[in-house]
């Protein structure tokens, strides 16, 4: 398997098939960990980068090849990779952006159904990643667990009897536990409420970002809710603590949208409906354009204002019509205009696909 095959499909955690996945996308957990023989990747070499790639790399490789270990994935090395299959699985939430622009051996170990990845010298030695579809952080939680207790019993990791496991960022130290829930909000954004609630979640410690995590903007209503520190809590206190606050953003969000129904139905309708009419006959349209429209009409499918399209559809609409995602399906480079144009083009086929009359496919 290698990154081609992922282009036509979605992703475990965009089906939209997990608890509370009308407004829950994904469950996310990440640990950090180091190799206690190396420096930290701030501080390391080229030879030393290389040295960790090989020994992790190796360490991966036995394990997928072991007969009592589920461990199916597939193996990359970012650095060898063209900018838009880095770019790629950024979009696809495998690898962040950070490992994508950053330099050296570096290497990412790919689930087949890419419900977890495994990033080599990204920030730290070892990134692991697990993504569940909706709210399903328990299940989250056991798989990486498990996943580190694999590698655990083949490297020795940085750890101090006082603080935990030792990592390049300060706030990741202890447990190198980093919990958090894709939300998406558009209610709680038309009704402007969405500062407030972003206030309060920060009075407890816990970090708000946009789709692609630290840095990027929230496209899309999407919303990041994680822990900002990993010291002096357990791995199961840091879980249950954002467990915990999503059950509340969840029904502030759906009192929202009952608000909306109730106050400004005929408005709301309008809103929707203009969006999904602009996505179906648009000819040209920017990659944030369409990540707004499809946010009202995921939306609108979720409330029943639009009854022919699905949820697992339009959170395929979100990721395909990425930049990288568009030229990988149309099978070449494109400048930002013909990307626009060709996604358009992938909008109108997509959306009208049940109509082969319909003129805006033309």
């Amino acid at each position: 398997m290698n990154i081609d095959d992922l282009v036509s499909t979605s992703g475990e955690w965009m089906k939209g098939s997990g608890p509370e996945s009308d407004i829950v996308i994904s469950s996310r957990i990440r640990l950090a960990r180091n190799l206690a023989d190396f420096p930290f990747i701030s501080r390391t070499t080229e030879s030393d980068r290389a040295e960790i790639e090989k020994i992790l790399g190796g360490r991966i490789a036995a394990l997928r090849e072991a007969k009592n270990t589920p461990l199916e994935t597939f193996y990359v090395n970012v650095g060898d990779l063209e900018e838009v299959d880095r770019q790629f699985l950024v979009e696809r939430q495998l690898i962040s952006r950070e490992h994508a622009d950053s330099d050296g051996a570096r290497a990412v170990a790919i689930d087949c159904a890419e419900r977890f990845s495994v990033m080599i010298n990204e920030e730290d030695h070892l990134r692991f990643q697990v993504m569940h579809s909706g709210l399903d952080l328990e299940s989250a939680w056991q798989k990486i667990n498990e996943l580190d207790n694999l590698i655990e019993e083949q490297v020795t990791y940085a750890f101090s009897n006082k603080l935990g496991y030792l990592t390049a960022c300060p706030t990741n130290v202890g447990t190198g536990l980093r919990v958090s829930v894709m939300l998406h909000l558009p209610a709680l954004v038309i009704t402007r409420q969405i500062e407030k609630v972003f206030k309060s979640l920060q009075k407890i410690n816990l970090a708000v970002r946009g789709l692609y995590g630290e840095g990027s903007q929230a496209m899309g209503d999407f919303y990041q809710i994680s822990n900002q520190i990993t010291l002096g809590m357990t791995e199961e206190e840091l879980s249950k603590k954002v467990s915990d606050v999503v059950p509340v953003l969840i029904d502030y969000e759906r009192q929202a949208r009952e608000f909306l129904v109730r106050e400004s139905q005929e408005t709301l309708h309008d809103r929707v409906s203009r969006a999904f009419g602009i996505l179906r006959t648009a000819q040209t349209i920017s990659s944030e354009e369409t990540m707004h429209l499809l946010s009202s009409v995921r939306m609108g499918v979720n409330l029943g204002l639009i009854g022919e399209l699905e949820i697992p559809t339009i959170n395929k609409l979100f990721i395909h019509t990425q930049p990288a995602h568009l030229q990988k399906l149309s099978g070449s480079e494109l400048e930002k205009f013909d990307r626009n144009v060709e996604r358009a083009s992938y909008l109108r086929r997509q959306l009208n696909a049940d109509k082969p009359g319909d003129s805006s496919q033309n």
